[in-house]
């Protein structure tokens, strides 16, 4: 199977990559969730979640007051989001349909819609419990064409940390949110076989994204449902069940009758939804509780003991010097992804000279919810919202001017808070050291990860004890924070 990563020449398993690793020759049966992004707390997600509710806001405030003929324009722009290779298909990626006639129908079901009329939708995401038509599949293939502008920089970015080739080549309209117009233009991207593609984040998709009406309507509404009919003496869909042995009585409904008597339509579900707002409240609730957890993509299919046991052995293999700087820094990049996803995201490269030397620094947006990295940044009160990692294959030791480079970096907006990557120390007390001298000036926060350091959290995961790394890693920040 021709995925991305086999196509390009990347050599990396799915843990060891941010975004998906989609199969190129058919459609994925994964789903852009607006909801998950909603919830991400990283610059990119925030980003996107505010150009999806900008985009979906406009379509319903024209809806609501009569300026049909915009709300119909801005949907008459969505294509099929081939690029992607996400959605239902069969054979070769052909989209689940927005075309010109799929969005015409998803206009209609909107302004037809009462949970539309009467401003009971906030989000996207909900039409997939109220709005009959419009279905998790097409909630994704809209927030992929509301997001193309985000997607294509995102490619971009994740082409350049993996040096993918890519062309220049005409892509689907993009929406602008300042002039809330859509653009056509040219973008680069990878291209395989004439067709352009664009990488998703593995953080953003879902097999099965967190709105589901089946779910709502079985495991909320049906249980409030029973509760009042339970509640109520004269409910003929209450049974008693006697207990001959105990001499006891108890009454039950059955979901199978409450269902015959409330069947799960969307029009029931969006005026069972008006009528009891808690109920739906505690829904939206418990899914943003099971958002705020660091769990991994549901794309990390693959032994992460074996994945872990096998990079080990690759940087025990690496040797040092400039000729394997490359082959090193290629490696830091599947390592660092395999530790700190999904708390740490996105990662990009960045070039800069300094004093006549490139630097090639990777850097990753700080997402996460619980742990370390939420715990630093919120309760110790040191910014981190975007974490740098240097890479240093040096056959020496690193000192001052690597540890001064890292810190030049740091900012209260961008954070102060990095990784130095190096190979061996013959005296790690004294950088360390070095290190405290740095955070006590106010000059940032620079920690030391070294192939003993690294082979130890590698090590970790492939034992089965990656619960045991937040420690670890906490261990490590204290060692030059509280000395």
């Amino acid at each position: 199977m021709p995925t991305f990563s086999r196509v390009f020449g990347l050599g990396k398993s799915q843990l060891e990559l941010d975004f998906v690793d989609v199969s190129l020759q058919r459609d994925n049966s994964l789903f852009i969730d607006p909801f998950g992004i909603a919830q991400a707390l990283d610059r990119w997600s925030l980003d996107a979640a505010t150009t999806v509710g900008t985009f979906f806001q406009q379509v319903i405030d024209d809806i609501r007051a009569g300026h049909e003929d915009n709300a119909r324009q801005l949907l008459l722009n969505l294509r099929e989001p081939n690029e992607t290779r996400l959605g239902y298909s069969a054979n070769r990626p052909k989209g689940a349909g927005i075309g010109e006639q799929q969005a015409e129908e998803i206009f209609e079901a909107l302004r037809t819609s009462s949970a539309v009329r009467h401003g009971f939708i906030t989000a996207l995401e909900e039409c997939e419990l109220m709005i009959p038509g419009i279905s998790h599949d097409k909630i994704s293939d809209l927030t992929t064409n509301i997001l193309r502008g985000q997607l294509v920089e995102y490619t971009r970015a994740q082409c350049g940390l993996h040096n993918v080739p890519m062309q220049n080549v005409p892509i689907d309209p993009v929406f602008d949110t300042d002039t809330m117009r859509w653009q056509e233009g040219y973008a680069e991207l990878p291209v395989w076989r004439n067709r352009p593609i664009l990488l998703v984040p593995k953080s953003a998709v879902r097999y099965s994204p967190a709105y589901h009406a089946e779910r709502y309507y079985q495991h909320y509404v049906l249980n409030f449902l029973k509760e009042r009919e339970l509640a109520n003496p004269a409910s003929n869909l209450v049974r008693l069940i006697r207990n001959e042995h105990k001499k006891t009585e108890r009454r039950v409904v059955t979901k199978k009758d409450l269902a015959a008597r409330y069947p799960g339509a969307k029009n029931f579900l969006f005026e069972f939804s008006r009528q009891n707002p808690h109920v739906l409240r505690d829904y939206r609730e418990d899914l943003k509780r099971m958002e705020a957890t660091d769990t991994g993509s549901d794309v990390d299919s693959d032994d992460e003991t074996v994945i872990a046991d096998a990079l080990a052995a690759v940087l025990r293999q690496t040797p040092t010097g400039d000729d394997h700087a490359t082959a090193y820094h290629r490696l830091m990049i599947g390592i660092v992804e395999l530790l700190f996803f999904p708390k740490l995201t996105h990662p990009k490269k960045e070039r800069e000279i300094h004093e006549g030397r490139k630097r090639i620094d990777i850097v990753m947006e700080n997402a996460a919810r619980t742990g370390l990295f939420f715990t630093i940044p919120n309760i110790r009160r040191l910014p981190c919202a975007y974490v740098p990692l240097e890479c240093k294959n040096y056959g020496r030791e690193v000192g001052n001017p690597e540890l001064d480079q890292l810190a030049g970096r740091f900012s209260v907006n961008r954070g102060k808070l990095g990784f130095l990557c190096c190979r061996h120390f013959e005296n790690r007390d004294l950088f360390i050291r070095r290190c405290r001298d740095t955070f006590r000036d106010d000059r940032g926060l620079v920690l030391p990860l070294d192939d003993d350091t690294l082979l130890g959290y590698l090590n970790a995961i492939a034992r089965g004890a990656r619960n045991g790394l937040e420690r670890e890693w906490s261990d490590l920040v204290n060692e030059v924070w509280l000395n």
